[in-house]
Formats: structure tokens, sequence, C-alpha cells
């Protein structure tokens, strides 16, 4: 079976830095898109990087400039740099991919890591 496993998060003050893994593994044939999603406590999951297979990545307007998304294909893996974190972007991390694996193309999730940034 697929699984997703996130590592990487963690505390850290305003201004700092962390940096996000997600590795896919399992009898995977290839991988379209993958992404980082959060969620604070009581709000909505919302996206925060999406980057496809072929490099092109988007992000939410919250993160423009700050966070930066990348992949390692050959390694099945996404990244998330996130740079002059603010308090704001605490949450719940999720690494999403979508994954086509014994004939059938689904979405994947991971188990999610704490993110929290103290003022």
């Amino acid at each position: 079976q697929v699984q997703l496993v996130e590592s990487g998060g963690g505390l850290v003050q305003a201004g700092g830095s962390l940096r996000l893994s997600c590795a896919a593994s399992g009898r995977i044939f290839s991988i379209n898109a993958m992404g980082w999603y959060r969620q604070a406590p009581g709000k909505q999951r919302e996206l925060v990087a999406l980057i496809y297979s072929g490099g092109i990545a988007n992000y939410a307007d919250s993160v423009k400039g700050r966070f930066t998304i990348s992949r390692d294909n050959a390694k099945n893996t996404v990244y998330l740099q996130m740079n002059s974190l603010k308090p704001e972007d605490t949450g719940v991390y999720y690494c999403k991919a979508t994954i086509v694996a014994a004939g059938v193309r689904r979405d994947y999730w991971g188990q999610g890591t704490q993110v929290t940034v103290s003022s």
C-alpha cells in the first residue's frame, strides 16, 4: 500500500525557519501533484503550496515570498522550506499527493506534523 510520511515540524520563534519533508512509499507507478496543506485550530484545512511533476508551483497568497515548495522525483519526496515564520503559520501541516498505484489514481494524505510559531 502507499504511505506518505511527514517530518520536520516543531516549535520555532517568529522569524525563524523550518523545513518539512514528505516521502511517499509503496508500489507507486507515478506521482502527479504533491502539496502541503495546513489546519489551524478551529479553522478549515487550507492549501499552502502545490507542485506538479514538471516543477510548476502554486502558493497561497499568505506564504508567497516566504515559503518554497520543491520535490525530488527520484525519491518521491516533497519539501516545504518555511522562512520568516509568523504566529499565524501555526497549525498541523499535511502532505497530499496524487498517486497512481495498482492502476488506480487517487489522493493520499500524510498523518500531519505540528508547526508552532511563538511570538
